[in-house]
């Protein structure tokens, strides 16, 4: 016990040093002390999900999951990173954002080894733009400007990755080579006792070479604008007093013409247009027929599927309550046959009164200890499994839950339901067997915080 008290001290005092590094974004620093203290105790919770929180704050989403998910195996109750899981499960467009830039990411490393450094750069730059914390496309990107001596957007590029992770080594070698090219630039310069006239660099197969004085670009910019603005004014004076007033008695005549011709053509096309219309009625109605009943066979599939799964594990009891309930209240029990009804009422009558009862009072738990997002998120599944729990003191306790997060809307909406639909919920008990039934339980049982870490 004594080996096994020292292996969770330390793996706590990595926790809090990842915790501290993680505060100043130095990322990387916390994801090795991180790493640590999971080598010394892998069921530390908390330093799981700030290891997800840590990855998921580089723009490595993929890496952030499977330490979530890993944890929720380890601690499937009152745990934290289901709410994480759930979040990104909720947001599928901000999820399909992310896995599209990192295809693009993956697109332009294939670029770069076939010498496309242009296109790998326009991809990079989409990249950044929609994940603004993806890390490893910034230093990709920077690397590529650094490879085409375009150096000043170089610098910027790397100032973006080091505000996201302040120590990360791959940033800092950049930083460095970028240091040192500006440092051979210069003492090239004062060899010679003067500034090149042009900056030579390469883009794919192409050899581009600009001037690298920056007065003369803006110059050579500013006469490129001038020049424009005076043809197009010549251009507009020539139209003006020669060309416009042909045009506009032969546009005189052709509009006089179409007039007629557009009058003759609007009655015929009104005609075509009614029984367009109704080609189109018939065909939705004949679309929607089959898209029910797509749908209708796809829900059985999949409800027939869930049960025969759930009843297997519910027999040989090998998983979680959580886990089948949450599988179960996808099921579509009127598309089921009587042997999959029977089987679905079985496990329904067993397990939800069951997972009912804990969901409550963990709610009630987390409530008493001011835990009002675990609360809710609990009280909010049991809702979906018997509204009216408790005779609607679950519902209550949920909208006070609401309104103690200061979410005062879902606090209201759930007030009104309880005192439309259970009238005799009395509030003020309510309040008196929070407090008193978990009194007890603050007293005797023990939780680390990361300040006693």
């Amino acid at each position: 016990m004594e080996y096994t008290q020292k292996l969770v001290y330390q793996s706590n005092y990595w926790y809090n040093d990842g915790l501290e590094k993680a505060k100043i974004r130095d990322l990387s620093g916390a994801i090795a002390s991180l790493k640590k203290g999971l080598q010394f105790n892998s069921e530390n919770i908390a330093a799981r999900n700030l290891l997800g929180l840590v990855y998921y704050g580089r723009g490595e989403v993929g890496e952030a999951l499977v330490e979530w998910i890993l944890s929720k195996n380890i601690k499937p109750q009152d745990n934290i990173a289901s709410y994480y899981i759930q979040k990104i499960q909720q947001n599928p467009a901000d999820l399909d954002t992310i896995n599209q830039a990192i295809r693009k990411y993956n697109q332009s490393l294939l670029y770069c080894g076939q010498g496309g450094e242009d296109l790998a750069i326009i991809q990079l730059k989409q990249v950044v733009s929609t994940v603004p914390s993806f890390l490893r496309a910034y230093q990709l990107l920077a690397l590529l400007y650094l490879h085409t001596e375009q150096y000043s957007l170089a610098r910027q590029v790397l100032k973006e990755a080091n505000k996201l992770d302040t120590t990360n080594e791959l940033t800092l070698r950049y930083m460095h080579e970028l240091t040192q090219s500006r440092r051979r630039r210069r003492e090239s310069t004062e060899k010679t006792g003067k500034r090149p006239q042009t900056v030579t660099y390469s883009i794919g197969n192409e050899t581009i070479i600009q001037p690298a004085s920056m007065v003369m670009k803006e110059n050579t910019g500013r006469m490129t604008i001038v020049n424009i603005l005076i043809g197009l004014a010549v251009g507009i004076a020539f139209m003006w007093f020669l060309i416009m007033p042909a045009v506009n008695k032969s546009v005189s005549a052709k509009t006089n013409k179409q007039v007629v011709d557009f009058s003759d053509k609007i009655a015929e096309e009104e005609a075509q247009i009614a029984a367009l219309k109704t080609e189109l009625e018939s065909f939705r109605a004949t679309s929607e027929e089959t898209e029910n009943a797509q749908q209708t066979a796809a829900s059985t599939k999949d409800s027939y599927e869930i049960v025969i799964e759930m009843y297997s594990h519910f027999l040989n009891d090998d998983i979680s309550d959580s886990a089948m309930v949450e599988q179960i209240l996808k099921v579509n029990p009127d598309a089921l046959g009587a042997l999959g009804r029977e089987r679905y009422d079985e496990m329904r009558g067993i397990l939800f009164p069951r997972y009912g009862e804990t969901l409550y009072y963990t709610a009630r738990e987390n409530y008493s200890v001011a835990n009002y997002t675990d609360a809710i998120a609990n009280l909010t599944m049991l809702m979906q499994i018997d509204e009216g729990y408790d005779e609607g003191n679950a519902m209550f306790l949920l909208s006070k839950s609401y309104e103690a997060s200061g979410d005062a809307d879902n606090a209201g909406k759930w007030k009104e339901r309880v005192e439309k639909d259970y009238p005799n919920v009395d509030t003020s008990e309510q309040n008196k067997d929070d407090t008193d039934d978990y009194e007890d339980y603050e007293d005797s049982d023990e939780d680390y915080t990361d300040e006693e870490y």
